[in-house]
């Protein structure tokens, strides 16, 4: 299944992918995903993925909103 967007973003030694996809039935949906090194010491990337369908995309956006203002 091909993404219909993707963006990267590299922060230190985490790598934050966004990708917008549409399922099966045609409703689109965005995948954070987030891979870091190991500390196992082996060359293996730890990911870990979230999905957003586009039904909880607004709350979901208000409450990162409301999260990244308590950041500053």
């Amino acid at each position: 299944m091909s993404a219909l967007f993707s963006k990267t973003l590299k922060a230190g030694k985490t790598t934050y992918f966004f990708d917008v996809k549409e399922a099966k039935n045609k409703a689109k949906y965005l995948t954070i995903t987030a891979s870091q090194p190991s500390t196992s010491g082996e060359k293996k990337f730890v990911k870990r993925s979230i999905n957003v369908f586009g039904n909880n995309a607004e709350k979901f956006n208000d409450a990162l909103k409301e999260a990244m203002s308590n950041l500053r």
